[in-house]
């Protein structure tokens, strides 16, 4: 009768009943959710941990604007201070009479949100440390490529603020540089005054240096021509006169035996001497200086060439007297 009564018994009106259930069960869940999250993350890496964040979609008031002091929390479950494992046995007892009157309906979105919430947490604790190391290795990689980057430009910044205080110091140089340089034109100019001085001593003492060569070649070929004619003349003359042969002769041989006196003249040398005074007496009576002229003119005509070819700052005219030329 009381299964049948229950059945005769007409619908509960829990509409709005459930509904406002619901709402208390999805809050209600969602803090102990926050709960369970914030105590799990305590182990969890710092970059998969959540953090706390204040949203306000409304301009915030001046007292809410206020520095207030933290209120601390006791911590646990709903801040009482009791332990989080409290909530297993709170959340199986509540389930019983939520699922029992239909204040929470299990349909295929649980199913899937349970799902989802599994492989979350298989995710996390399983593979949680692996994606971790591998995020932080690629950020500590591009921390280091980073580094390396600002390494390098710092570098090269470095090199060009050298290269600009190296640089500072240009005018100084350039001023140092035009110094060196106008003492170098002023010690140029002084020497360029002596300098023509120099080369006009020069010139001169090359133009005596040939003179003298040639007065010397003119001598030595004057003595050999003298020696040979006197030679050919003493030859020719001892050759045709006896009585000349006769005293050479006895000369020589008084020379060897060592009977010789100073009184007794050597023929030969004396015909020798006879013959360079006869050409001495000949030549200082001669007015014909044919010669001396063509040797002066040939010996004009070399130093001409030479002062031509060498650029001398003078030339020698027909009687030999020098004449600048700048």
């Amino acid at each position: 009768i009381r299964s049948f009564g229950s059945e005769l018994r007409p619908p509960r009106k829990i509409s709005s009943t459930k509904t406002t259930f619901s709402t208390m069960l999805r809050a209600a869940t969602s803090t102990v959710a926050k709960r369970a999250i914030a105590s799990s993350s305590r182990g969890a890496p710092k970059c998969v941990a959540p953090r706390a964040m204040a949203f306000h979609a409304s301009p915030r008031r001046e007292e809410e604007a206020k520095e207030t002091a933290p209120v601390e929390s006791k911590g646990g479950l709903f801040g009482t201070g009791l332990s989080e494992w409290f909530a297993l046995p709170v959340g199986m007892a509540a389930a019983v009479p939520i699922i029992k009157f239909d204040w929470y309906v299990i349909n295929e979105e649980t199913q899937l949100a349970a799902v989802f919430v599994c492989f979350c947490v298989a995710l996390y604790s399983q593979a949680g440390d692996a994606i971790y190391k591998s995020l932080d290795e690629k950020a500590q990689t591009l921390l280091k490529e980073h580094n390396e980057a600002e390494d390098k430009v710092i570098e090269a910044l470095t090199q060009k603020l050298d290269y600009l205080k190296a640089d500072s110091g240009m005018v100084e140089d350039f001023q140092a540089i035009n110094q060196i340089r106008e003492k170098a034109y002023a010690d140029l100019n002084a020497a360029g005054k002596i300098k023509p001085q120099h080369d006009f001593k020069v010139q001169v003492e090359r133009c005596l240096s040939m003179v003298a060569q040639e007065e010397a070649s003119v001598t030595e070929k004057t003595k050999i021509a003298l020696m040979e004619e006197a030679t050919a003349a003493v030859t020719e003359q001892f050759s045709s006169t006896k009585a000349l042969k006769k005293a050479a002769l006895d000369s020589a041989i008084a020379t060897i035996k060592g009977t010789a006196t100073d009184a007794s003249a050597d023929p030969v040398q004396a015909a020798f001497v006879k013959f360079f005074k006869e050409k001495a007496a000949a030549a200082e009576a001669s007015k014909d200086d044919s010669e001396e002229i063509a040797q002066r003119e040939a010996m004009i005509a070399k130093m001409n060439a030479v002062a031509k070819n060498e650029g001398f700052f003078f030339e020698f005219d027909a009687s030999g007297q020098p004449k600048m030329k700048v």
